[in-house]
């Protein structure tokens, strides 16, 4: 799950924009200086993102799947571009 929040922090990072959430650990609601908005759901081995900026009207989610010391990441970029990653042990491919 952590490793969710820091591809979330790395869309933010281009921007320079720190986040502020609130929420619960299942559910939390993000924004920022730049316009970006996002919620976050965390439920078992499953994290579900779904973000977008209202200055620009861009949007973007990423769906993270966590299996023991692995997680799967599947989303769709602000262009609309699908993408995955894995990751083991810390290290993404």
């Amino acid at each position: 799950m952590k490793t969710a929040l820091l591809l979330a922090a790395s869309l933010l990072a281009s921007t320079q924009a720190s986040a502020a959430c609130y929420g619960t650990r299942a559910y939390q609601n993000c924004y920022d200086d730049s316009g970006n908005t996002y919620t976050i759901n965390r439920y078992g081995n499953t994290t579900h993102m779904y973000g977008n900026n209202s200055r620009t009207g861009s949007n973007w989610s990423q769906d993270s799947y966590s299996f023991g010391n692995s997680v799967n990441h599947y989303g769709r970029d602000s262009d609309g571009n699908n993408w995955s990653s894995t990751c083991y042990n810390g290290t993404c491919y």
